[in-house]
């Protein structure tokens, strides 16, 4: 079918519908929502069999809904209707939650359902990561379950019950109470705010907005006393404990790290370090983590959404180099919601020295994929559970396996930022792929799912959601069945490195070269896009790269 995504920003969900009616042999069309007007023009122009609303916080126009079959995807359970949905399941901590795709008409998500997928909710976990976990997954089952009953004569489509809608969270509802709300209390409002609208505070007289909080097990102080520091991250005191917050964004500003926004106004406050990389699961704030299964190490990193930092990139090559030593295979683990996205952009455009900066993140992010080309004596797995964008990808693709998650999403691309990129990405792709396909990926600009990455060899596996960590703990487990198999991998892969370190070498200076002037020079479009993407400017036409899909 011609099936056009009217939408309101090319987010991770729209992009997993994207790919996922690609992969099912449908012509995609998309645009943005920008204006009722344009809206109708792009439906009359396109002339769909479907409209299908994935991400859109504009209402339809009465003149797309009456004259074509549209849908709108809402992230709620039948009988649940407005805005704030996940925000109010949050706060109503509510067991079980979905989404459901409805046909749209002149009521406020009251139309008929065509789908549904329930999930059991994550406890203590942020609305960013249930959208982009569970409610992710579940769209994608109800798209195909949509799919087949759109088509099928016989199927009767279920009422939506018309409850009244929901209140829509306001920062009253959302504000910390400090001297009576506990930890479980203050997580629940940063989570069920996280990503968005966040939580609005003061903070040592900055007035701001929280985000990404981890409760603490055993530090303790006065309440609202800030504690600790670690890593970007803030402790502060409650009522009954301790709770971290890693990100704060300044009123009239954007999201950094708790430490970047406070900066001169913590300067005695205690770091509170640990160790590089922690082996246990605990009640606190930390980015490293190992799981050991007998000669498998499984490394986490968590970096919020997927950004790392030029110190982050190195704590993360130093992590490899040190677990090379202890391990025969390793196994980049990424984190609950993103492998990785390469480079840390929000940094970059708080800099006061952009390029200096920028330069040092780019160079810091190739240390630690040069880190992961020269295990030499190991066998290194790239876990890609989640998303991954830019460099992210690449940090990935240099592990000698790549295994994927079926509904994972890569944006193995630069341009979009106006960079042309390097972690040795001009070396790790075409080996994968191939000239040809690496300068499509590339130029095009667009995500692909996981069945599309092995179709092309850019990854090796891909497991089904529902059992993809037993899949690849068997699949690390056979790499070490046999030793003499092992010490032969190992042998071909050291004669490799010999004969292609000088390439790989090659390939990175470059990249490098092309990439100066994009970090430097102030009239490179890598400015202007970086400060759009940062401070969420909203695109005043769809992208030329997503009008160009199918036209």
């Amino acid at each position: 079918m011609k099936i056009l995504l009217i939408i309101s920003s090319f987010n991770s969900l729209s992009q997993s519908v994207y790919c996922k009616l690609q992969e099912l042999e449908h012509k995609v069309f998309i645009k943005f929502a920008i204006s009722k007007e344009l809206m109708i023009e792009a439906v009359q122009e396109i002339n769909p069999d479907i409209v299908f609303c994935p991400f859109l916080k504009q209402f339809i126009p009465n003149e797309i809904f009456e004259n074509y079959p549209t849908f709108v995807l809402h992230p709620g359970i039948i009988g649940d209707r407005g805005h704030n949905s996940l925000d109010n399941a949050i706060n109503d901590q509510v067991k079980q939650w979905g989404v459901v795709i409805l046909k749209a008409n002149e009521i406020l998500d009251g139309g008929d359902i065509y789908a549904q997928s329930n999930f059991i909710m994550r406890e203590e976990s942020s609305k960013a990561s249930i959208y982009r976990n569970e409610v992710t997954q579940s769209t994608l089952k109800a798209l195909e379950q949509f799919l087949q009953n759109y088509q099928n004569e016989d199927f009767i489509p279920t009422k939506q019950i018309l409850n009244p809608i929901h209140k829509n969270l306001s920062q009253e509802n959302r504000k910390i109470n400090w001297q009576k709300d506990n930890t479980k209390q203050i997580l629940k409002k940063i989570n069920m705010s996280d990503s968005t609208p966040g939580v609005k505070d003061e903070i040592l007289g900055v007035e701001c907005y929280l985000f990404s909080a981890f409760i603490e097990d055993t530090l303790r102080g006065e309440t609202k006393e800030i504690l600790a520091k670690r890593d970007g991250a803030i402790c502060i005191g409650t009522i009954d404990g301790a709770i971290w917050i890693s990100q704060i964004q300044e009123l009239g500003s954007f999201k950094l790290p708790a430490t970047y926004v406070l900066k001169d106004k913590i300067k005695g406050i205690e770091e509170k370090r640990i160790p590089l990389v922690i082996e246990d699961e605990r009640k606190s704030f930390y980015e490293l983590r190992v799981q050991r299964k007998d000669e498998i190490a499984y490394l986490y990193f968590n970096f919020h959404n997927g950004a790392m930092t030029s110190t982050q990139c190195i704590k993360l090559k130093y992590a490899i180099e040190y677990l090379k030593e202890e391990c025969k295979v390793l196994v980049l683990m990424g984190a609950d919601d993103f492998f990785s996205n390469g480079i840390h952009l929000n940094i970059l455009e708080d800099s006061k020295k952009q390029g200096e900066d920028g330069w040092s993140n780019i160079n810091a992010m190739n240390e630690a994929v040069k880190a992961v080309l020269l295990c030499d004596e190991i066998i290194t797995v790239a876990s890609f559970n989640k998303n991954s964008g830019a460099g992210g990808v690449f940090l990935g693709l240099a592990c000698d396996y790549a295994i994927s998650s079926e509904n994972t999403i890569f944006n193995p691309h630069y341009k979009t930022l106006g960079l042309s990129g390097s972690e040795y990405h001009t070396f790790i792709l075409p080996k994968r792929v191939g000239q040809t396909k690496s300068k499509e990926l590339l130029e095009n600009c667009l995500p692909i799912n996981a069945n599309y990455a092995k179709k092309i060899n850019m990854i090796d596996e891909v497991y089904s959601f529902e059992d993809y960590q037993e899949k690849l703990e068997i699949f690390c487990e056979n790499l070490l069945k046999n030793e003499d198999t092992f010490e032969e991998f190992i042998d071909r892969k050291k004669d490799f490195l010999e004969q292609e370190l000088p390439l790989m070498e090659e390939c990175k200076e470059k990249e490098l070269q092309i990439m100066y002037d994009e970090f430097w020079e102030k009239s490179s479009s890598f400015h202007t896009l970086r400060y759009d993407f940062v401070h969420k400017i909203k695109p005043k036409n769809t992208p030329k790269r997503l009008k160009d899909i199918n036209a």
